[in-house]
């Protein structure tokens, strides 16, 4: 989480950026934005920085490392300089106009923020944000006159509801530096901002590879693992129960330890592993990492331990599944379970 106490900007510029192919206009500004007043300034620090939750980190990669970054080289001019923040502000906005061809992106208001005093884990850095507000709300506008009050319709910007951003942390230099993320667009400009726009990568760290294995082990037990084994709902839920309590147990990762702990059987084992190679595809998976508790905290929300039946009911299943049993009764033509336990609570 970001902690933004400390936080102050130190200027602000925007420009407008619409969607050329529906005949939206570049619209860029002269000079930055004078901020009047702590209020103002304070809900504009609201409204950029309260949105990033995600822990997971990104840096500005190229495919090939020889190529020069698009938007990495105008994020260091302002941290060398952050004066020139005007005039690498419209470097940005240009570029976000050229590449905004899909119809469905909508136009909108693009800030560059420079800040100071941002925290984040341990630390307090300069920052740079990019952000982009897309949607406005409704609100009533109350004035008290001398004669009552005076209702208005206003529109205008939810503090509450940032549509993109990225906040560039100052803390890598050549290395390329730590950004975080917030894009609630909709699935069909999902990839736009991230990879289009800013160029970012995951952060290959302990949140980056403990998130992928986990990931890896929950679409493999819910797309894979029945289409070759015999195996119920419930083992299923067996087995994302140890996947949860190996990463909960554990500072380091090793895949062997897992695979010896958690999938057991060799032909699960083998099975696995040629599942992971597709995987791979996708997503890099290391062998041996640290484990982030952050990220196996994010995972343990979707690893689901609920065996539903029909619409009569949903069983929540944490422990041993030696305690289970399934069966089916040929009087009623129905399948059932049975549960042992040693007393309710």
């Amino acid at each position: 989480m970001i902690e933004i106490s400390q936080t102050s900007i130190n200027a602000i510029t925007a420009h407008g950026v619409g969607n050329k192919n529906n005949e939206g206009k570049l619209k860029l500004s002269d000079q930055p934005i004078t901020i009047e007043g702590g209020l103002l300034s304070s809900l504009l620090t609201t409204y950029f920085l309260s949105g990033f939750r995600s822990l997971e980190q990104f840096s500005f990669r190229t495919e090939n490392e020889n190529d020069e970054h698009p938007v990495m080289p105008v994020i260091q001019s302002i941290f060398e300089d952050p004066e020139s923040i005007q005039a690498n502000s419209i470097l940005l906005a240009q570029r976000l106009y050229e590449i905004t061809e899909h119809p469905n992106i909508k136009a909108g208001e693009l800030y560059i923020v420079h800040f100071s005093n941002v925290g984040f884990e341990d630390g307090l850095y300069d920052a740079v944000g990019i952000f982009k507000s897309e949607t406005r709300d409704n609100y009533i506008q109350v004035d008290e006159g001398k004669k009552g009050y005076k209702l208005s319709a206003q529109q205008g910007l939810n503090i509450n509801k940032l549509d993109k951003g990225c906040l560039i942390l100052n803390d890598l230099g050549a290395e390329g530096y730590r950004m975080l993320l917030v894009d609630n667009a909709n699935r069909s400009d999902a990839s736009f901002w991230k990879h289009d726009f800013l160029g970012a990568s995951p952060l290959k760290d302990a949140f980056h590879h403990t998130q992928n294995f986990m990931t890896l082990t929950r679409q493999y037990v819910d797309d894979q693992l029945d289409e070759e084994f015999s195996v119920s709902k419930a083992d299923k839920i067996d087995l994302l129960n140890k996947s949860k309590d190996f990463f909960n147990t554990r500072d380091q990762f090793n895949q062997k330890e897992f695979e010896s702990e958690v999938l057991a059987d060799k032909s699960v084992i083998e099975s696995f592993r040629k599942y992971e190679k597709t995987f791979m595809t996708d997503a890099d998976i290391a062998k041996n990492f640290e484990i982030s508790a952050n990220a196996v905290k994010k995972q343990a929300r979707v690893f689901k331990s609920v065996l539903k039946l029909d619409k009569n009911f949903h069983i929540y299943i944490h422990g041993n599944r030696e305690l289970i049993e399934k069966g089916y009764d040929d009087l009623t033509r129905r399948h059932y379970y049975k549960f042992y336990f040693d007393q309710e609570s």
